[in-house]
C-alpha cells in the first residue's frame, strides 16, 4: 500500500507549470489538486480542504496577494509563493500578508520539496499536537493525511476527513455541535446539528467494528461528540 502524503491545491495559470508539479508531486506521492485562477482557488479551498498551498502571483482574474489577504482572513493554511517575480518588494508583501515561503520561477524541484516538507512540519507543529494519533487499531497520520484501521487504508471524503481530525487532535474532550460546524464546515453552518449527525454516521461506518455502539467516536447527548483518548 502506498501511503499518501499531503493534499497540496496548485494555482497557477501557465498549464506547463501545473503539469510539471502535478506529475513531480504525485510521483513523490501527494494529493495534487489544480487551479487557474483566484475564483477556482478560493471554490477549492472552501471545499477540498487542501493541507498547502503553491500560489502564483499572476493570476488572470485577481493578483496572488489578494488571494492570500482573503485566505488568512479565516484560514491559517500554508502558502508558498511560486513566482518569477523576483523583486524584494513582492516578497517581502507576500510574506507580510501571511504567505509560509516564496520560490522564485525558474525552480529546482527538490528545492520545492524540501520546502514543502518544511512547512508541513512547521504546520503539525504550530498545532501542538504528536504528527501521528493511535488509539486501538486505529492510527492517523496527520502530516501524511493517513488514515488507516487494522493495518488497511480508510478512504474518507475531505469533510469527513476534517471532521476525524478535529475529534482525534482534541481526542478525550468533549466537542460541542456548535464548535464541529464551526471547525469544519464554517460559522454559516453552525446550527445545522442534522448535517453533522449524517457525517458522524458516515465516519462511523467506515472505522467501526459495531457503528451502533461505537469505540471511537463517542456521543455526549445533547452536547456533541468525544474521540476516545490515544492508547497505544
Amino acid at each position: 500500500m502506498v501511503e499518501k502524503l499531503a493534499k497540496i491545491l496548485v494555482v497557477d495559470d501557465e498549464i506547463q507549470i501545473r503539469r510539471l508539479l502535478r506529475v513531480s508531486l504525485t510521483a513523490h506521492h501527494y494529493d495534487v489538486l489544480e487551479a487557474v485562477s483566484g475564483a477556482e482557488a478560493s471554490e477549492a479551498l472552501a471545499s477540498e480542504n487542501p493541507d498547502l498551498m503553491i500560489l502564483d502571483l499572476g493570476l488572470p482574474d485577481e493578483d496572488g496577494f489578494a488571494v492570500i489577504r482573503k485566505l488568512r482572513e479565516w484560514s491559517k493554511l500554508p502558502v508558498i509563493v511560486l513566482s518569477v517575480r523576483s523583486q524584494e518588494k513582492d516578497k517581502i508583501l507576500a510574506l507580510d500578508l501571511g504567505a509560509n515561503d516564496y520560490v522564485d520561477k525558474p525552480f529546482n524541484m527538490g528545492e520545492l520539496l524540501a520546502r514543502i516538507r518544511a512547512v508541513l512540519r512547521q504546520k503539525i507543529q504550530s498545532e501542538g499536537v504528536d504528527p501521528v494519533f493511535q488509539c486501538g487499531e486505529l492510527r492517523i497520520d496527520f502530516v501524511k493525511r493517513l488514515v488507516v484501521l487494522e493495518a488497511q487504508e480508510i478512504k474518507l471524503t475531505p469533510k469527513e476527513y476534517e471532521l476525524l481530525r478535529v475529534l482525534a487532535v482534541k481526542a478525550g474532550r468533549v466537542l460541542t455541535h456548535q464548535q464541529l460546524l464551526r471547525e469544519v464546515w464554517g460559522e454559516e453552518f453552525r446550527d445545522d446539528t442534522q448535517y453533522l449527525r449524517v457525517y458522524v454516521r458516515q465516519l462511523r461506518q467506515k472505522i467501526e467494528k459495531n457503528p451502533a455502539v461505537p469505540f471511537y467516536i463517542l456521543t455526549e447527548p445533547g452536547v456533541g461528540y468525544r474521540m476516545r483518548a490515544a492508547i497505544p
